[in-house]
Parts: structure tokens; sequence; C-alpha cells
């Protein structure tokens, strides 16, 4: 959940009187990516006050034991260790290695006591694993790496993973997703420190846009598929792989289920473990996903959009396809078009023979790009962190789903989250 000002929640505590929140401590280890470990260095680490921006002061601390090698096989010999972290208001996390290793205890043991005494933790693209192990967002709304959000949500379950947003804030505690997306971070709190004049004199000098979202960089695209690197070791793969491969056809969990030879009841369970997604909501997302594709790259009108997609009708299609981008299909498919001219002009919205009547009470489609609910909802419609009512207004036009009943009793996170699911609602097949 982007945001202009951080609301600290209650549990936040007072910063300890040694700490000062312009003293900022990054925490660099071994085999971390050079591009992230920068970003704080860049954005921190330099005197801009000729530019109107107001001075940090860095401490660029080792998290573990010299040398500290990086990208391309460089060593780095920072000046400060761990226990210089006792004088930071604000701790930046990068990078970590791997996601697959654990940090070392020394960094998560300094990284707790920093939080205890009210600094401000925040962890740039995998960083946010070394949040998680040291227990800093247990309960909280995160991000990270959509690539890693999957693998995060599966291993430290009480983290509610949203790979939708850009950046988190939570108050004390920050993430941001992958690599660029550190700088909209950083840019995040030098406006939360000091006002939206020294972000944007900071973003002019390191010629970056001041402020961007998820829907200024079709983020939601890199979200299609994303599973957890171990499902390929997974018997569930062949599942999932004939699932993506057969999503033209009209099937439910129960076939899924079937071919995986488990009950309904075990497929759920072991899915959700694997995934962090329940499969329901996963195989909806599935189908909304290729139908966008189709939109985008073909003429097909959109009942056959819906038919090659596996919904039982157009109308189940424009129902989950509204809730997770927030506009029809007709409207996506025309707005879509207007910011992808070919040739060097614009292209048509849609051919006549093709054209679906506005709904009653529809908006035209706005150009994507500009400040409007549409660009927003459609970097919101991603994600497998946030609940989905499946609603099939085919049917009924209850809500219907299991996805993350446990975490429906929190605080939805990001954009266009759907609306809580009541315990014990029955599931329909898709579409």
């Amino acid at each position: 959940m982007s945001q202009d000002s951080a609301a600290v929640p209650d549990a936040a505590r007072k910063l300890a009187a040694r700490r000062r929140r312009e003293i900022v401590a990054v925490l660099l280890f071994s085999g971390g990516p050079i591009f992230e470990s920068s970003i704080p260095l860049s954005v921190f680490g330099i005197d801009r006050q000729d530019a109107g921006v107001p001075r940090y002061r860095l401490l660029v601390c080792a998290g573990e034991d010299a040398p500290l090698r990086t990208t391309g096989g460089l060593e780095l010999s920072a000046p400060y260790g761990l226990e210089a972290i006792a004088r930071a208001g604000t701790v930046v996390v990068p990078a970590w290695r791997s996601i697959t290793q654990a940090p070392p205890p020394a960094a998560l043991d300094a990284l707790r006591r920093a939080h205890e005494e009210g600094a401000r933790i925040v962890g740039l693209c995998t960083g946010a694993f070394v949040l998680a192990a040291a227990g800093l967002l247990d309960g909280r709304p995160a991000t990270t790496h959509w690539m890693y959000a999957p693998t995060l949500a599966k291993r430290y379950p009480s983290v509610h993973v949203d790979p939708r947003e850009l950046f988190v804030d939570d108050g004390d505690v920050l993430t941001s997703a992958g690599t660029a997306a550190g700088i909209d971070l950083c840019l995040h709190i030098v406006r939360t420190d000091h006002g939206a004049d020294a972000a944007n004199a900071l973003a002019r000098r390191l010629v970056v846009p001041p402020r961007r979202t998820a829907s200024d960089m079709g983020h939601q695209r890199y979200l299609d598929r994303s599973l957890p690197e171990e499902i390929g070791a997974d018997p569930l793969a062949e599942v999932v792989a004939w699932a993506l491969e057969h999503l033209h056809e009209q099937f439910d969990v129960e076939t899924l289920a079937a071919r995986a030879y488990m009950s309904r009841r075990t497929f759920d369970r072991r899915f959700r473990s694997l995934t962090g997604s329940a499969p329901l909501q996963w195989l909806i997302t599935q189908r909304v996903l290729q139908a966008q594709r189709l939109l985008e790259t073909s003429d097909y009108s959109v009942d056959e959009v819906a038919g090659r997609c596996g919904f039982r009708s157009p109308v189940a299609l424009r129902g989950h396809f509204r809730r997770q981008l927030g506009a029809s299909p007709a409207a996506y498919r025309a707005a879509y078009r207007a910011r992808r001219p070919q040739n060097g002009a614009p292209e048509l919205a849609l051919r006549p023979e093709r054209a679906e009547r506005p709904e009653r009470g529809e908006r035209p489609a706005p150009v994507p790009g500009g400040p409007d609910r549409f660009s927003a909802a459609v970097a919101a419609g991603h994600g497998q962190a946030t609940a989905l009512a499946a609603a099939d207004p085919g049917e009924t036009g209850k809500p219907h789903s299991d996805a993350f009943a446990s975490r429906l009793p929190e605080a939805p996170v990001g954009r266009g989250a759907g609306r809580p699911v009541l315990p014990g609602q029955r599931e329909r097949p898709v579409g």
C-alpha cells in the first residue's frame, strides 16, 4: 500500500534517545546485487543540499565478516560493523543474496534491537526476506520482487504479501518490490521526512519520476504465472502445467484434484502450502489473465474470448474481469489499443464488427497513465497474496471464494482488494 504519509501503528515504539531518524544505516551482505545495494547509498549518502535536499548521515555497515563480494566479483569494504546500527534511526537492508539461505543471526538480532528501540526498518527487494527472518513482518503487509513473492508468502505465512505494489509503508517497517522500486521507496522516505519539494528535487537530480505507481509500470504484467521456484520439483507441477495449457476448456478445481489423485480437501491444502494461494483464486486469475492477453493480441469478440478462456458465459468473464481489473473487457481493449499505436499512427480502439456496446452507466475507457480509477485498478488486479471475491454474476451474483479465508479478517492490502468472504460460503466451478 503506497502511502503519501505513513500512519504509524500503535505498536510502534518511541525512538531511543541515541537514535536519530536522519542517520541511515545500510546493511550489506556478501553476494548482494550491486544495483540494489547502491540505491540507498546514492539517495542517502550524497550531500545535495545545494539542490534543496536535506542531508542524511549514512553509515554503511557490514552484516557479516569481510570480504563482501558483490555482482561481477567486486569486493566491498564497509567502514562500519553491526555495532553502528545502534545509532541509526533508519536501517535499510537493500538485498539478500539468496532466498534459500538464512541470514546471519547476529544481523537479525541487530535488526530486532533497532526495531524495539523505535528505528524505521526498510527492506528493498529481497531484503524483505531478512526482515521476515527477523520476525519484523509478522502480521504486517509487505512486498518483494514479484518472482519471489509466492516463496515469501509460503515460507512466512503470517506475512501478508502483496506483489502488486511498488512499495508498502506500514509505519515503522517498509518494503519495496524488485530492483528500481527501491528508488521509489527511498524517495517516499524523503517525502515523508521532508515533504514533496525535497523529494521532487531529489528525483530531478536522480533523473527519475518523483512518484510512480504500479500502473505506470504495467507492473501487473509480470505477475502472470508467478509461482514458487520449488514447484518445479513438486508433483503438483504437472497439474499446474496442464491447467495452464487447457485454460480454454471448462474445468474446475475438482478436475485438478482428480488429476493429482487427491481429494479436494487434500488438494486445496497442498496447493495453498505450495503457492500461498487457494486453487480457485489462482485458476480464476489465470483465466482472466488469458482473457487479458487475447483482448490485447487478437480481434476475437468478448463472447469468443470468454469461450477461449474457459468461462461458461461472457457474463461470467465480465464479472471476474471487472472485479480484477476495474473495467469491462471492451473498455480494457479500447484503452490498451489507444496507448499502443502502430506505425506511428493511433490505432482504432475496436474494429466495428468486434465492438461491444458499453454497459449502461459505464464511463468511456480512459487512456491509462492518467490519475484515474482505471489505471489504478489495473495495477491492483493481480497477485496471489490478496483475497479475491470469486463471484459469478452469471448465476446468483453472490460472492463465493475460499481464497485466503484465514487472512480475511485482517485489513486488505493495496488498492482494489476484494470484499471479505463470509466463512462457510460454498465454491462453484469457475465461469
